[in-house]
């Protein structure tokens, strides 16, 4: 018996030793023709040229978004990134030699970005979205290293993550990696044009916007076989809509241009940006070209649409929370009250809005949405959509925390879950505590 369990614990032991190797090197070379340096005569006749791609792209892919502190020196890091594991500090991306990336090498660069592995050839957290970056091309890599190159190098050291245990243990990583992480560049699909595979590189890889809107298991790893479905993010209190479903934000009934909008201005009949994608649109979006605006509309309104179920209709929510119909009754008078008293001068009797300057509450599915995180989060600290080219001076929310209460929050947002044809279940003073010290970001 004490064989078996030997020979038990050998294998188990030999397994897991080849899980460990395999994660550790997994990983693609870099290209056969790319050299190891950024801006040489074979890479680029035109070096300023490669730069102001590179900076193009790393506006695409919100690099400053991670790696700049408020008000801090571009790029130098510093960012503290909140997350369900503890707090990951954002590296130096600056050319400074002794504290950022000067003495890395184009191989170092693509090495990181590609297959998640520092210079000295440790295992980057995912936290860095090397899962998505790994589609980005050689070409495209090639610019963002030389343009990371050109930019003013800031001596400022990189800090630790401050992570709990066991995920502190970094070598732990090449077990992640082997179960979680494929390596390799966008594959272009012949059978779409090239709008579509424009979009899709955008979308899945460079742009990373699964990292928000795919929600993820308990070790971090997006849920692939529920791609942009939607995802609570538990640190910033903020809910991604599906972009699939159109209970939520189901994008393949809006028009192009509506999409355009939302995407370019953050703002737009249909909808608005606010918390983390108001910002994603003010750091990034809004400075991509129209082509690959639309690129990106063609791909996010070509993918399949999904039905999710919701807290439907109002017998459903009232039996499901055990509150009678006199009490439902009590509810939509006291917050119809309440809307009239704070809401009606710009959402209007019909909760029509004016949009896209104040938007409609009638038929607004992220009101009517199972996940109550965004409408309670915008009643209680207001919000603007982001300032951009095409929306200079935006409209906002103010912020009622200070004059409702949790219970006349849960009132208001009630009435409008259940005013003008919307159907939602009804929200309770406890489910707007939980968000009223909640970060604003």
């Amino acid at each position: 018996m004490k064989r078996i369990f030997a020979s038990l614990l050998s294998m188990l032991a030999l397994i897991a030793s080849g899980i460990f190797w395999y994660g550790n090197q997994l990983g693609s070379p870099l290209p056969a023709d790319m050299g190891k340096t950024a801006g040489t005569t074979e890479q680029a006749a035109d070096q300023s040229d490669q730069i102001a791609r590179g900076a193009y792209l790393a506006r695409a892919g919100n690099c400053m978004g991670c790696h700049t502190t408020r008000g801090g020196a571009a790029y130098a890091g510093g960012r503290l990134i909140a997350s369900e594991f503890g707090d990951f500090a954002s590296p130096n991306i600056t050319p400074d030699k002794k504290t950022g990336i000067g003495n890395w090498t184009f191989g170092d660069f693509w090495n990181a970005l590609h297959n998640g592995k520092s210079k000295d050839g440790r295992l980057l957290y995912p936290a860095f979205p090397y899962p998505s970056y790994t589609k980005i091309s050689p070409g495209d890599a090639q610019a963002l290293f030389a343009f990371f190159q050109s930019i003013p190098a800031v001596e400022r050291q990189n800090q630790s993550h401050a992570l709990r245990t066991p995920y502190d243990q970094r070598g732990l990583l090449a077990f992640w990696r082997a179960l979680y992480f494929k390596p390799g560049q966008y594959q272009q699909q012949p059978a779409q044009t090239a709008e579509w595979n424009r979009g899709a590189y955008l979308v899945t890889g460079l742009a990373h916007c699964g990292a928000c809107h795919t929600s993820r298991n308990a070790l971090g790893a997006s849920d692939l076989n529920n791609e942009l479905g939607g995802a609570y993010m538990p640190v910033s209190n903020w809910y991604a809509p599906s972009l699939l479903a159109q209970e939520e934000a189901g994008v393949q009934t809006w028009s192009a241009t509506q999409l355009s909008q939302l995407l370019r201005d953050g703002i737009s009949a249909q909808a608005h940006a606010s918390g983390p994608m108001a910002e994603v649109v003010a750091n990034s979006l809004q400075y991509l070209n129209d082509s690959d605006v639309q690129a990106m509309t063609v791909y996010l309104q070509s993918l399949p649409k999904v039905t999710k179920p919701k807290a439907d209709i109002l017998d459903q929510a009232i039996a499901g929370q055990g509150i009678g119909k006199e009490e439902m009754e009590r509810v939509m008078y006291l917050g119809g009250a309440l809307y009239k008293a704070h809401c009606v001068d710009c959402h209007g009797d019909s909760g029509r809005g004016a949009p896209p300057v104040y938007p409609a509450l009638q038929g607004n599915a992220s009101l009517q949405m199972t996940s109550v995180a965004n409408p309670v989060r915008m009643v209680l600290a207001g919000g603007f959509p982001a300032a951009t080219k095409g929306n200079p001076r935006p409209y906002g929310m103010p912020p009622f925390a200070p004059t409702l209460s949790d219970a006349e929050v849960a009132l208001v947002i009630s009435y409008v879950r259940n005013s003008w044809g919307n159907k939602a279940s009804v929200i309770g003073a406890s489910d707007v505590n939980r968000y009223r010290t909640a970060p604003l970001d």
